[in-house]
């Protein structure tokens, strides 16, 4: 018969990007006394990844775990990335309610839909957390109604329209449950958690079952999977067997060789875990996401919602430059092989799938950022390679007509850049869906747009509204293709000889455009040296030297002024790429360059085309 588990809470925050998430889980943590008095604590500790720390967003789900009277409440903190959707998708089977936290100024924005939507899906009661109470142009008031009208375009049930609101300033560390009572600490959304957030129901008596939701890797004990016991109980050299709902065929015996519990921010051994509990299991090699864990004698899986496809992808080659192999330490196509398939033990939205070319592979995932982010993770490893422009993945329906991926742009700009957007958008097959006012001087512009339209737009969208815009977006399913796109207006700049740019060869290509380089940098034939002011491409020689002679007009010698090079950042790089180039990515260095470096060769392949 099932009981619950009052001991124990499970709990998910769910959030837009940005709405402080990461910072309510320290505060959570430090005032549960998970930290010394005296120890020294990180700011957003649980961003373990340099790239999570540096752009300030969270790209894994992390679980960790808290104690307040006498009862532990499991903590997942969730990726409020759209690219990252799929992370948050899965750890809301492991948890039985979720905070939704929303900033007090910006209110509901594109993502809390998204997330909001998945949780309201899995009947799980939501407690609504206004953060950011203390900022100064916080308006709590409208955020409610905002929030509770988000909560109807949802269809939420009339429970779940009745949920608690509580309202706190995470970086201050207080919660409160009336605008006007005197802040003081998180306890009042402590029990809020133990009031409203059911605890966990399961027959302790029945056969085994535990869903795996997220995997975890380590390089001593490889593959980890994380999830919650939902019937019987687990226990440490039990013999089980691991089947999936997705796949009938897959039945596995395994032995359940070391069993953890989330303490704080540590995973701590125990024998056996009861219902409720959220454990990681190691010792299984080639645990999935979606597999369950059972009793040898009961394998029944465990329903659970197929992962999300890729929609676009990139090859990523092993570099052929005249540079390549002196700046990277892993350069072979075994080594690229063997990372990228190892990636595939976290990551379950990304897909990698050999070609025929030995040397290159072609990569999937579920936008440019998530496939950023893993290009920037090897490079930090000390890898170096090529890769493509970003592409979508295409289907057909029944009739063979040719579906593309579409997506739901959201864009919050001042006025005065409204009409440059639209413009911009519509050359890209954008349809206007809405338009409305934001916060203050904002409009709020919605378009429907194909995946394509947006590769390479978040460059020119920073320019054009001079760093003021903020753009959303999420996936809208796919729709038959729109027709042709132009990326780019403008050729490029091309390096004719291999060698050292010098300053008067450099002097005479900005005429032309706009450089990437400066002078004393090594450039190669066939590389891309800038940005040129007309749509074709143009060769240049940026190795040119002065030739001396003995006679001198005045002024002939004065310094040859260059204008800054515009450094590219690798968001940018693969933004700037066109189909014909590639971008030589090192430890080092970031390097455009044709894919047919010979300028004979190019020429000929253009005048085919």
């Amino acid at each position: 018969m099932k009981i619950k588990r009052e001991d124990i809470r499970n709990i998910a925050i769910i959030a837009h990007v940005d709405h402080g998430k990461t910072t309510l889980v320290d505060e959570l943590l430090k005032q549960s006394g998970v930290f010394r008095e005296n120890q020294e604590v990180e700011e957003r500790v649980m961003d373990s990844n340099d790239i999570e720390r540096e752009r300030g967003i969270t790209i894994l789900s992390k679980n960790t775990a808290v104690y307040y009277k006498n009862t532990k409440i499991n903590i997942i903190d969730t990726p409020g990335h759209a690219d990252f959707g799929g992370e948050v998708e899965r750890v809301l089977k492991m948890v039985n309610g979720v905070i939704l936290v929303v900033d007090a100024f910006e209110g509901p924005m594109p993502q809390t839909k998204f997330v909001l939507k998945k949780a309201l899906e899995l009947k799980l009661p939501v407690i609504v957390c206004i953060n950011k109470i203390d900022r100064p142009e916080a308006r709590p008031d409208d955020v409610i109604d905002e929030t509770l009208e988000l909560f109807m375009d949802l269809d939420a049930s009339d429970e779940q329209l009745d949920c608690p609101f509580v309202y706190a300033s995470a970086k201050a560390g207080y919660a409160i449950l009336e605008l006007d009572d005197s802040p003081q600490n998180m306890t009042p959304l402590f029990e809020t958690i133990l009031e409203y957030i059911p605890a966990p129901e399961g027959d302790p008596d029945a056969p085994t079952q535990v869903l795996i939701s997220t995997i975890d890797y380590n390089e001593y004990v490889g593959r980890i999977g994380v999830g919650k016991v939902d019937n019987g109980t687990l226990c440490v050299n039990q013999e089980a067997i691991v089947v999936n709902h997705h796949e009938p065929d897959k039945q596995r015996k395994v032995k359940i060789s070391k069993l953890y519990e989330f303490d704080g921010l540590n995973k701590v051994e125990v024998k056996e875990a009861g219902v409720g509990s959220i454990v990681a299991i190691s010792g299984i090699s080639d645990i999935a996401i979606g597999d369950t864990i059972c009793s040898s004698d009961a394998p029944n899986p465990i329903p659970f919602q197929k992962i999300s496809e890729p929609t676009i992808s990139m090859q990523f080659k092993v570099n052929d430059s005249p540079f390549a192999g002196q700046e990277g330490k892993f350069v072979t196509s075994r080594h690229l092989r063997d990372r990228l398939f190892r990636e595939l033990n976290t990551d379950v939205s990304l897909r990698v799938e050999d070609t025929d070319d030995m040397d290159s592979f072609k990569v999937s995932g579920r936008g440019e950022l998530h496939l950023s982010v893993l290009v920037e993770n090897m490079r930090r490893e000390g890898y170096e390679f090529a890769v493509s422009k970003a592409e979508v993945l295409y289907k057909h329906d029944e009739n063979g007509k040719l579906l593309e991926p579409m997506e739901l742009v959201y864009i919050d700009v001042p006025d005065e850049f409204t009409g440059v957007v639209i413009d911009k958008l519509s050359q890209r097959k954008g349809e206007l869906q809405n338009m409305g006012m934001s916060n203050g001087a904002y409009t709020r512009l919605e378009f429907s747009i194909p995946s394509r339209g947006l590769i390479g737009y978040r460059g020119d969208f920073l320019t054009d509204t001079k760093g003021n815009g903020i753009m959303n977006t999420s996936f809208d399913g796919y729709a038959p293709y729109k027709g042709d796109i132009q990326y780019r207006k403008n050729g490029s700049l091309i390096a004719f000889e291999t060698g050292e740019a010098l300053t008067y060869g450099l002097f005479s290509a900005q005429e032309r455009g706009t450089l990437f380089i400066g002078p004393g940098e090594r450039v190669y034939s066939g590389m891309v040296v800038g940005q040129n002011a007309k749509t074709d491409d143009i060769e240049l020689n940026v190795c040119k030297a002065k030739h001396l002679t003995n006679t001198r007009a005045s002024g002939s010698d004065e310094a040859l002024r260059l204008s800054p090079p515009r450094i590219l950042s690798l968001e940018e790089a693969l933004d700037f790429i066109d189909t014909d180039e590639l971008l030589e990515v090192t430890p080092k260095s970031l390097r455009i360059r044709k894919k047919i470096l010979d300028a004979r060769l190019r020429k000929r392949e253009n005048n085919k085309k």
